[in-house]
């Protein structure tokens, strides 16, 4: 079977990305019992990916039972329609050894025959790994792809993460340059006529104006708000006033449920600041 690579871009639960992610790179360092612990937390809760790549690590083990249980993880991966494992299945064939951190929630213990794993240490929170969000772009549609690079091209210029305006933009026009929102917010950042003005856009619908001064008003939000991502977010939707008067994320259905995309999709709670040009 092929290598490992990253795991794609999901929509699915942001904590269940988040341990499959945190797997991967335990994998990467060689703390396989890490990695083991990670992936069957998010497989436990139905997550095919965490399950083809937990089985694909069993399938690594000295002991026999090891092995079975991982042909059985492949075999649940694949009754769940991941496509990988449904290749897989048919070299390694189907096994019915369910693992017991499955159905009790305790890490894995077991032996490789590759030299001990490094004692599971925390890891902390972090942000959509790079490659992650390549695989997402990569997936876009060709007419939405190019926008989504014209913002990773042009974030860092203005000390913007560009998973953090990525997924501003996702969130408000879905990288669609025309879109026109029925409070007349324009174009892939959505700027109000009010916003599009302070911060020079004089063609809203031109997509590299209409970039530049969405992540303007992000850089000057994110400083304002000293890196509060959910602070950030919120005012991007409801305005600056808003957060100030309510000390906080407004109780607007429509604003909490838009930081709860941007979250979702950036992760973390605190903006990375890209190194300065």
């Amino acid at each position: 079977m092929p290598p490992l690579g990253p795991p794609p871009w999901t929509d699915e639960a942001p904590q269940l990305s988040r341990w499959i992610e945190q797997g991967f790179a335990a994998q990467q360092r060689g703390e396989v019992l890490l990695a083991a612990e990670r992936y069957c937390a998010a497989a436990r809760f139905g997550s095919t990916e965490a399950q083809y790549r937990l089985g694909r690590l069993f399938l690594e083990r000295i002991d026999a039972q090891g092995r079975l249980e991982g042909r059985a993880l492949l075999a649940m991966a694949a009754q769940g329609g991941h496509e990988q494992a449904v290749l897989a299945v048919m070299h390694t064939g189907f096994a019915e050894a369910v693992p017991d951190c499955l159905l009790t929630g305790a890490a894995p213990q077991f032996a490789l025959a590759a030299a001990p794993a490094a004692p599971a240490s925390p890891v902390a929170e972090a942000v959509v790994p790079f490659e992650v969000v390549h695989r997402f772009i990569d997936a876009l549609p060709p007419e939405r792809q190019r926008y989504a690079e014209l913002i990773q091209r042009l974030a860092p210029h203005f000390q913007v993460d560009y998973r953090f305006a990525l997924a501003v933009a996702r969130a408000e026009s879905n990288f669609n340059p025309s879109a026109v929102s029925p409070k007349n917010a324009m174009g892939l950042m959505q700027l109000i006529p009010e916003t599009a003005a302070r911060f020079g856009v004089r063609y809203p619908f031109n997509p590299e104006q209409n970039v530049r001064g969405g992540l303007s008003y992000l850089r000057w939000l994110l400083e304002r708000f000293n890196g509060d991502v959910a602070l950030a977010a919120a005012a991007y939707n409801a305005g600056e006033g808003a957060v100030d008067r309510f000390g906080g994320i407004p109780p607007f259905r429509e604003t909490q449920d838009y930081v709860r995309r941007i979250l979702n999709f950036y992760r973390a709670p605190l903006h990375v600041w890209p190194p300065q040009r």
